[in-house]
Parts: structure tokens; sequence; C-alpha cells
């Protein structure tokens, strides 16, 4: 008996050690500073460039607001009392200046509610307006602004359901919108904690393949299917500039709204029953209906059934009417696609896909518009006699784009570009688009030539263009390109009538700010004037190297020095390395060098870059591709060349006598945790490791994970090697595990992080896991990043900068 006390007592101190009741933390004064700044204003501008409205918003949430109810259901994050989205983003005031007048300060904005929670920003077709939500504490009201007058007017109580998103839609006279509101035939909804169960969960399965990934946030039982419903219910009113209210549509669970380009018809996405527990809400059965803009309804124009089992591959698709949407260049014609390989990508076809067009009143026969090699993606509608069309096909990294006759089918489809996507140097750019009659954006032409801006990535640098081609001869030249050598000049539209550019301007000590390129004057306008916040590090010294891997593949990383450092002087520091790995099918893709060393520091939550003020060398965003070309997969040797990246990076920046290479931690967040924890297990490179919010048993994803198609029946071997967790008695090196408890990320559940560091601390490693309450795979609260950062600090402090010199690693 005396025996048996001492050991429950030995129990009982080791369980109160595996645990710390600590409050959050803050991190040291140095990061502190870079955390705790205003948020530069998001930037909106009206068609004609006379008006620009400056949004601004708190950096974070606070603790408080994340542990508001939130309901979870069927892909969606719901906060019950205000039906609106639980994670939505909030703005929480306007300013307007006058583009023409821009010696006047801004127009200050009249009639804001108090405590302004403002989301779903829509401008009226006029543009003279713009429509947004306020949240309060009773719900979510419409309001609108009047950009001219700058006052601003509520337009409906706060009973608008925004929990289905799309929530304003204008009509063409910009004198009223569709609005959901909350249904007049909601019931009460059920408290699933209290609720007494009526009979079990009851999940079936009849002998069909249902391979599904691992989604989150799915209806689990009746209780949970009540609550959707009901909060997925509303009722469609058009509302008019002066609050007056009609109903449009009873009640029923509409998703998407959107008029005919000539305004005349609606065309409504309403989800209906059975509900599935496997899949999210946009995979539940639904109806697509077309309407006058007097609310009769003229066709039903695509119905679709519960998406529970489509063939195996990224590339699969369900069969029947897809993608259905309005075409911009005509007043009243839908566009669909049709699978022609019964949405298998295993079946062998020569066309993948055909497109349809189908005219008001949308009851006869749909007409062929083109057929694609590949998955149909989208197409950019032009005039009558040009269209481009974009397909895909993710098992070669394929994209086609197709310039074709859209009034003449018998033409065949052109391929104007045929390319791997993952090629950056190959990129030729976006189309220029601009806004016709219907207010609706189709390409920019000039006869047979349209414009394309691309981000302009080469082996010299980033050089960014605008090219116009001749869609007739294919044959393209050079309007402009960015000449900087020492700046970022990004490239954001292109008013083709007023030969303007509206660019952004950036240098890594210069924060971001925008400006009017005139080409023809050769004239450049400032238009706002943001400072840099980060004034503590922006001399610290960045530049883009450049390495080769073991086999000869070229990487490339963003390297900083610490603040201060001495370059001549050359003290060998400690490194953060931070990563995330990305698959490639080609060793030429896989090797580019996308990065850019004049683009503004800027910190963030998620960044390493904090830490040159604590005397760490930073490589962030260092190249770490996993390649696999012709009949091989990527993954086939994953671990291989993970560790090859690893030690490409190291030597690197070791060879430029900048660090000690046996003080070296790396990082990742995600897939690039997933990253952290197979370094940690399978090298000796490293003497700590950050691993947030990943996953790392892969048999908890058996049907595939990443860019992985293949099951885990299929390559059980691959699964196995790739995961961490069947590796843990491998584990020698310190290993800081992050997770946000409400994790919504396909794959990443919490559950990943738990096990793990379980399978870790019972086979002796050194390992602390941090559960964040409230957060997701991104981490929002302002208490949590203050937190996340202390804990990370705290961890290569002990870990990594004070390692013990006599600890040397042995590199592999």
């Amino acid at each position: 008996m005396k025996n048996l006390f001492v050991l429950l007592c030995v129990l009982s101190i080791l369980s109160t050690q595996a645990q710390e009741n600590l409050n959050y933390q803050k991190p040291s004064q140095e990061i502190l500073e870079l955390v705790d700044v205003p948020l530069a204003p998001s930037v909106l501008l009206d068609d004609e460039r006379d008006y620009m409205l400056l949004l601004y918003r708190d950096a974070f949430k606070s603790i408080e607001e994340l542990s508001q109810q939130e309901m979870r259901l069927a892909g969606l994050r719901i906060d019950p009392k205000t039906n609106i989205g639980s994670r939505t983003t909030y703005y929480n005031n306007i300013e307007i200046r006058n583009l023409k007048q821009m010696e006047r300060p801004q127009l200050e904005i009249q009639g804001l509610p108090d405590n302004p929670r403002l989301a779903n920003f829509n401008w009226s077709p006029d543009q003279s307006k713009i429509a947004f939500s306020h949240t309060s504490a009773k719900g979510v009201s419409i309001w609108v602004l009047d950009v001219r007058t700058a006052k601003v007017n509520q337009l409906t109580d706060a009973n608008v359901n925004a929990n289905m998103r799309d929530v304003i839609n204008w009509f063409s006279d910009s004198q009223a919108m569709l609005v959901k509101l909350i249904s007049s035939k909601k019931a009460d909804l059920i408290d699933v904690e209290v609720a007494v169960p009526s009979g079990p969960t009851i999940s079936i399965s009849e002998g069909k393949k249902a391979q599904n990934r691992t989604y989150q946030d799915l209806l689990k039982n009746k209780n949970d299917e009540h609550n959707f419903e009901n909060l997925a219910l509303s009722e469609i009113y058009k509302v008019d500039l002066n609050g007056n209210k009609e109903l449009f549509l009873e009640s029923a669970m509409y998703s998407s709204i959107s008029f005919s380009p000539d305004g005349n018809y609606v065309m409504v996405n309403q989800v209906e029953r059975p509900f599935s527990y496997l899949v999210p809400y946009y995979r539940f059965p639904s109806k697509t209906k077309i309407y006058t803009q007097d609310a009769q309804l003229v066709e039903t124009v695509m119905e679709v059934p519960l998406i529970e089992d489509l063939p195996k591959g990224f590339m699969a698709t369900r069969e029947g009417r897809r993608s259905m949407r309005w075409r911009n260049d005509m007043p009243a014609s839908l566009v669909f696609a049709l699978a022609m390989d019964g949405g298998n990508p295993q079946t062998e076809a020569e066309y993948r896909d055909a497109v349809y067009q189908l005219d008001a009143p949308f009851n006869g026969e749909p007409s062929l518009l083109l057929k694609t090699i590949n998955r149909f993606s989208y197409i950019e509608w032009g005039n009558k006699t040009y269209a481009i069309a974009y397909d895909s096909w993710w098992n070669t990294r394929n994209v086609k784009t197709y310039v074709f006759d859209p009034s003449d089918a018998q033409k065949e489809a052109r391929i104007l570009f045929d390319r791997n996507y993952q090629d950056r140097y190959s990129d030729p750019g976006d189309f220029v688009s601009k806004k016709n009659d219907w207010n609706r954006w189709v390409l920019a032409l000039e006869k047979n030539e349209a414009y394309l801006i691309g981000a302009g990535y080469t082996e010299e640098g980033q050089f960014p263009f605008v090219d116009k081609i001749n869609l007739k001869t294919t044959k393209s030249k050079r309007v402009y390109q960015s000449a900087y050598t020492d700046k970022l000049e990004s490239l954001r539209d292109y008013d083709v009538d007023k030969d303007e550019l509206l660019v952004r301007i950036e240098s890594k000590t210069e924060y971001p700010n925008y400006y009017f390129r005139n080409l023809k004057e050769d004239r450049l306008t400032q238009i706002t004037h943001f400072d840099n916040p980060f004034k503590s590090i922006q001399d610290v010294h960045k530049e883009v190297i450049t390495y080769k891997r073991e086999d000869g593949l070229e990487l490339s990383g963003t390297l900083y020095l610490p603040v201060g450092y001495d370059k001549e002087k050359k003290e060998k520091m400690p490194m953060i390395l931070w990563a995330y790995p990305q698959e490639f099918k080609d060793k030429s893709s896989a090797s580019q060098n996308t990065k850019n060393p004049n683009r503004f520091t800027y910190p963030y939550y998620g960044s390493p870059i904090y830490w040159v003020t604590k005397g760490y060398v930073i490589l962030s965003g260092a190249a770490f591709p996993i390649v696999g070309e012709g009949e091989v997969e990527p993954n086939d040797r994953f671990r291989e060349q993970l560790v090859s990246n690893a030690k490409a990076a190291i030597d690197a920046v070791d060879a430029m006598g900048y660090i000690d290479r046996n003080r070296v931690a790396v990082g990742g967040h995600s897939y690039g945790a997933f990253m952290v924890a197979n370094l940690l297990s399978h090298s000796n490179l490293f003497a700590a490791g950050i691993a947030r919010s990943g996953a790392y048993n892969r048999t908890l994803t058996p049907f595939g994970f990443q860019s992985e198609e293949r099951s885990y029946w299929e390559a059980p071997e691959v699964y196995y090697t790739m995961s961490p967790f069947m590796h843990a008695d491998k584990m020698k090196t310190p290993l800081l595990l992050i997770h946000g408890e409400a994790d919504n990320n396909s794959g990443t559940y919490p559950l990943q992080s738990e096990r793990y560091f379980n399978a870790l601390k019972g086979l002796g490693a050194t390992v602390r896991l941090v559960m964040l309450p409230k957060e997701s795979h991104g981490y929002r609260a302002k208490e949590s990043i203050l937190h996340l950062l202390w804990e990370q600090d705290q961890w290569m402090e002990r870990y990594v900068k004070n390692r013990a010199i006599t600890d040397p690693i042995i590199q592999e």
C-alpha cells in the first residue's frame, strides 16, 4: 500500500509538470514594436479613377471577438446571433479622396454607424455609390455611401442574412439592390451541447466509392442539419435607396445571385436537401433558376445532385452542366461546361470538356462554343469575334489559352499559349480588361489587338511589363517594361484609352504606394503617401541569394542579416531557416527564382523577420522544391530532396561566413510544419524547430493530401515514409509545436499535433505543444499572436542562440 501511495504521488507530480498554467505573454520590446503598428488602409478606386476610397481596419482581432458563439456547419463558420461568418474581416473607417483635386484633404464621411464593423463592399453599376454591410450586436444591416457627397445612409434593419455570402447585388439602374434577409420561417436553433439525442447517427455506404478529402466543420447529426438549414434560409428582398423593401423571392437556402449583363434577368442558386456528413455545403444538391427582374420564374437551368462520389483524381469533376456564368459581352446568354470524359480523368479523351451557350429565354437547345483539350477553367469575353478561353491539367501542370470566335463554332479555337503554369519565366501575363456598356468586364480590344500585363520574372530579375498582342497573327509588341533595379513596380491595371497604368511602387525601405503612370506623357503621379512603420529594421541588409543542391538544381532564398551587423567583421550568428515545400514535375520550373530583393520588408505574425532585431540571420522563403519527372511522382523522393534542400541552404549561408551552423533553427507553417518535423526526424542539420498548424500522420488523410493524388492504399510506403508520426522515435532535436485549437484547414486537425506530441513525449523527445484557444489555421487574435511570438522567441533563445557550444551538430 505504501509503494502504491508513492507511485500515485509520482504520477501526480508528473501530471502537474506536463502542463503549464500560463496566461498570454508578450514578446520582447524589439519584437513588440514591430507588431503593434497601425495597418495601412486598403485602396478602392472607381473605374474612372476619379475617387479613391481608403478602408481602415485593425491588424488583429481580439480573443474576446474570437470567443463569441460560433457554429461550424457544412464547411461554414457562422455567428448565429448576428448571421454572418464568425471569422469575417471588418473595416472600421472609410476615407474618400477626390483624385482630380489631390491638393485638397480627404472628404469627411458623414453618417457612419457607431463602432463600425464594415464588410461586403459593392460598387453600384454607375459607380456613384458603394454599398456595404455593418455588423452590430443585433445583427447585419446594409448601408450605402454616396461617393460624391460623402454621406452614408442605412437601408435595412439588422436582419440581413450574410451566412451564405453574396449579400448585395445591385440592379442595373443603381437605384435598388437585392438583399438576403433572415427568413420569416426560421426556427429556433438547437443547442447541441444540451440537446437530448433522439437516436444514433448512422452513415451508410452501398458499395460506390466516395474518396473525399478530409474536410472539416462538416455536419455530424440531425441537430446540425436543423441548424444549418435554418441559418441558411433567407428571403430575397428588393431594397431601394430610400430603404423601401419589397419581397422578391420566398424563403429558401439561397447561395449565389447574379444579374444578366442587361439587367433583365437574375440567376439564383439555392441549396437543397439531402445534406451530407462527408462533404461541405457547396457539394450539396442545388438548383439554379432564372428569374425576370420582377421575380417571375423563367427556367430552371441547372440541377446538381449530391456530390459525394467523384472519380479519383484532382482533375475529376461531376457530369452535367457546371461552371454556369453569364456571358459578359451579350445581354442575356448563359455559358456552361460539360465533361466529355464522364468527369473521369482516367478515361482517355481527345477533348475533356465542351463549352456551350444558352440564350434567353433559356428553354432552347444550347449551342456549342468550343471544346478544350484539358479541363475547362473560364472564358474572358471580348466581342462577337474574339474571346479567350483557358483550361488546365494538374497532373502535367499544363495550361492552355485559346482564342476563338464565339459567333462561329465551325472555326476551330486556336491555342494562343501552351505552357507549364509553374514556369514563371514564360508567363505571358493576364489580359487587360475594361467595363463595357453593361458594366461588365471584357477584353480591352483595339480591332484585332489585346493587351497583357505580366509579372516579368526573368533570370536577370523581375521586370513587370505590358504587351500588345495581335490575336490574329499572335505576334506581340512590348508597350512598357519597368526598368527599376532598386525598386519593385507592380502593374495593377492599364487604362488603354488613357494610356495610363495604375502601379504600386516599393523598395526594401519604402512602404508600397500607389501611382498613376501615364505612358503617353511619361508622367508618374503619386496618389497615396503611406509611411514606413517599421523604421527599426529599415537599414537591415537584405539580398536574394542563389545556390545549388547536390544534384545541381538551382535554389534561392531571401537573406536578412541582423540589425547593425558588421559584414566586414562577419561574426558567426545563429540562423532561422523558414520555408514551405512545393512539388514540381520538371527541374527547369523548380529552379526558377521568383524572389525580389526590392520587395518591402513587411513583418507579419507568420514571419521570422522579427528576429533580425534579436541577433539572428534569417533565410526566408528558402526554395524547397520536390521534383518528380515523367512517371516518377515528387513524393516518391520527398525525404531525400527535403534534406538536400535544407543542407544546400545552410551550406550556402555558411560559405558566406555569416552563421554558426551549429545554431540553426528551422520553421514552417502548415505543410511547412510537416517539412520541419520530417527534417528534424531524418537529419542532424538543426538545433531546434518550430512547427505550426501541421499534419504529421498522413494515414489520417488517406485519400490524398497537398499535391499527393494517390490514396494510402495505392502508395502505402509513400504515406509511411512521409509521416513524421511513424518516425517519432528518431526525433532527437527540440521541437516547438503550435496549433490553433479551432483549425478548419483540410487535413490539419488539431488532433494531428496532439497525437504527435503524445508520441514524442512518450519516446522521450524534447517537445512543447502550444494550443491557441479559438484560433483557426491562420491566427487572428492579438493576444494569440503576441504569445506565439513569445513562445518562438523563448524556444530559440534556449535551444538555438544559447545552445551549448560543446554540443555540436553532426552534419549529414
